[in-house]
C-alpha cells in the first residue's frame, strides 16, 4: 500500500477513534490498513496551504538582532517518517505535518521565513550545539539532562505507549509488568531512558531486568513485534495509535507519561542554552494560542489532546538517571 493511502487511511481512524491525543514519532509510512475505512479529505498532498500567521511586533522584538536582520528562522526537524508529526507528502519530498505546520506559525509570528532541514535524530542536538540551527520543533521532550544545554518553550503534552502484538492479554502499568520481557525502543530517546530505569528498578527489587533492543526504524521494530522477537515497543502514543489503526495487528498495552512518574512530559521548542531566543519563541507560541491558529492545526491533525494552555519556559522535566 502506498504511503499517501495509509496515511490517509490511518488519519481517518485516529480522528474518528481520538487516538491521536499524545506525541510521537517513527511511525510506519508503508502498513497495511484495515478495510472500511473511509478518507477524512485531511490534504497530505504538497500543496498545503497550511494556516498562516502574521508578525507581532511585541514577540518579533525579543528575537536577537542578527537573526532578525538574517530574516529566516534555521528550524532542526527529524528525517524519519512520523505522521502525523513530521512526513512526507503524496510527492514523497515535501515535508508535511503538525511540527512543521506549528514551526510555520511561530517563524510567522515573529517575522521570519521558515528555514527547515531535517537531520537524523541525533543530529538535531549537534546542529544546535554548532549553531547551524536556531530552533529544533521536532517532538522533543524537555528533560532535566537537556536543561544543562538547551532552553525549552513548551507548545504541547507528551504521552508514550507500550505497543504489543494484538490479542497479547498483556497490560503495562509499572516496572514489575515488564520484568523478563524483551521491549524495544529508539536510542537517544526519553522512552530509552524510562526503560532503563525500569528496568533497574526491577532488578533492585529482584525481579528480573527487561532486555531492551534498540531499532531506530519503525518498520524494523514492526516486523520484530510481529514475528515474536520482541514483546513491545515503548515509543510515543501517537506513533502507536497510528500503527494500531492501519495494521489491525497490534495494541497499546499501556501509556504514561513521556517524563516518567507523576511528572506530566512536555513537547517544547528547543534552542541553544541562552542563545536569547526561548522567550520568543514562548512570547510566539502564547500568541498563536490565543489567537486560535495553534488549535486549529493541533485540530487539523488529530491533536487537539495534546494542547497546553500556555508556553511554559524550561518547566520541570524527565528527572536525571538516579546514579
Amino acid at each position: 500500500m502506498s504511503v499517501r493511502r495509509s496515511v490517509t487511511l490511518a488519519l481517518a481512524t485516529l480522528t474518528a477513534t481520538g487516538l491521536l491525543t499524545a506525541c510521537g514519532s517513527d511511525p510506519s509510512s508503508d502498513l497495511a490498513a484495515p478495510k472500511g475505512h473511509k478518507d477524512t479529505g485531511v490534504n497530505i498532498g504538497p500543496d498545503q496551504d497550511r494556516i498562516r500567521g502574521k508578525k507581532v511586533a511585541a514577540a518579533a522584538d525579543l528575537v536577537p538582532e542578527a537573526i532578525r536582520k538574517r530574516g529566516t528562522l534555521k528550524i532542526g526537524a527529524s528525517a524519519d517518517a512520523s505522521p502525523p508529526l513530521g512526513f512526507y507528502a503524496t510527492d514523497d519530498k515535501t515535508r508535511i505535518g503538525s511540527e512543521i505546520d506549528i514551526a510555520t506559525l511561530v517563524a510567522d509570528t515573529l517575522g521570519l521565513k521558515p528555514q527547515f532541514e531535517e537531520v537524523s535524530w541525533e543530529n538535531l542536538f549537534v546542529g544546535l550545539d554548532s549553531a547551524k540551527f536556531d530552533a529544533v520543533l521536532s517532538n522533543v521532550t524537555v528533560t532535566e539532562e537537556r536543561k544543562e544545554k538547551y532552553d525549552f518553550a513548551t507548545y504541547r503534552l507528551d504521552n508514550i505507549a507500550f505497543e504489543a502484538k494484538k490479542g497479547s492479554g498483556w497490560k503495562v502499568k509499572e516496572p514489575a509488568d515488564v520484568a523478563g520481557r524483551t521491549i524495544s525502543v529508539s536510542s537517544g530517546t526519553n522512552q530509552e531512558k524510562i526503560l532503563v530505569e525500569w528496568s533497574e528498578e526491577n532488578v533492585k527489587a529482584g525481579r528480573k531486568p527487561v532486555e531492551i533492543k534498540y531499532f531506530q526504524k519503525d518498520t524494523d521494530y514492526y516486523l520484530a513485534l510481529q514475528s515474536g522477537r520482541i514483546d513491545a515497543h515503548l515509543g510515543p502514543s501517537p506513533t502507536a495509535a497510528y500503527h494500531v489503526a492501519t495494521a489491525g495487528q497490534s495494541e497499546i498495552v499501556g501509556q504514561l507519561s513521556g517524563a516518567g512518574g507523576d511528572l506530566q512530559g512536555k513537547i517544547a521548542a528547543t534552542t541553544k542554552k541562552d542563545s536569547g531566543l526561548v522567550e520568543a519563541y514562548a512570547a510566539a507560541i502564547n500568541h498563536i494560542v490565543q489567537d486560535g491558529s495553534y488549535g486549529k492545526v493541533l485540530e487539523r491533525w488529530g491533536l487537539s489532546g495534546e494542547a497546553v494552555e500556555k508556553s511554559e519556559i524550561n518547566p520541570p522535566g524527565l528527572p536525571k538517571t538516579k546514579s
